[in-house]
C-alpha cells in the first residue's frame, strides 16, 4: 500500500471519529450543559443551535468523504456492506435535519406575534418539530455508534 492510500484510510477512521464524536459531544455534552448552566434560555437556545449546524456541517463533510472513499477503493462491492449504508443513512438524516427541521424550528422562534399566541399553538408547533429533530439525532447517533464499534473489524 502506498503512502497516499495510507492516508486516505487514516483520513477515512479520522472521518468516522469526528463525525461520531462531534455528534456525542455537542448533543449529549456541550448543548445540556449549556441549558443547565446559562441563565439566558435564549442564549443557550442561540449557542445550542449554532454547534448543532456547525455538527451539521461536519457530518456532510465527513458523511461524503466516506461514501466517496469507499465507492473510489471498492466500488461496487461497497454497496454491500452496511458501512455504505449505514453511512448514507447517516448523511440523508443530517440533510433532513439541517435543511428540514431546524429551518421550521427557526421560524417557528422568530415568529414576532402576541405573546399569548406564542405561548400557545406555535409553542406546541415548536416543541413538535424539536422532537422530530431530536429523533433524526439521536438515529443518528446511534448509527455512528455501530460506525464505531465496526472499526475494530472492518477494513476500509
Amino acid at each position: 500500500m502506498g503512502y497516499m492510500e495510507e492516508i486516505a484510510d487514516s483520513l477515512h477512521w479520522i472521518a468516522v471519529t469526528l463525525w461520531v464524536g462531534a455528534l456525542w459531544a455537542i448533543g449529549y455534552i456541550a448543548a445540556p450543559l449549556l441549558f443547565v448552566t446559562l441563565e439566558d434560555r435564549a442564549l443557550a437556545i442561540s449557542l445550542a443551535g449554532k454547534m448543532f449546524a456547525v455538527v451539521a456541517y461536519i457530518g456532510m463533510g465527513c458523511g461524503t468523504y466516506l461514501l466517496l472513499f469507499r465507492v473510489i477503493r471498492q466500488g461496487v462491492i461497497s454497496f454491500r456492506q452496511s458501512f455504505f449504508w449505514i453511512v448514507l443513512v447517516m448523511l440523508l438524516l443530517t440533510l433532513l435535519g439541517h435543511f428540514g427541521a431546524e429551518p421550521l424550528l427557526e421560524a417557528v422562534k422568530h415568529l414576532t406575534l402576541p405573546r399569548a399566541v406564542v405561548e400557545g399553538i406555535l409553542q406546541e408547533r415548536f416543541a413538535a418539530w424539536h422532537g422530530v429533530y431530536s429523533a433524526l439525532y439521536v438515529v443518528q447517533s446511534v448509527l455512528g455508534l455501530v460506525l464505531v464499534v465496526q472499526q475494530q473489524t472492518a477494513a476500509p
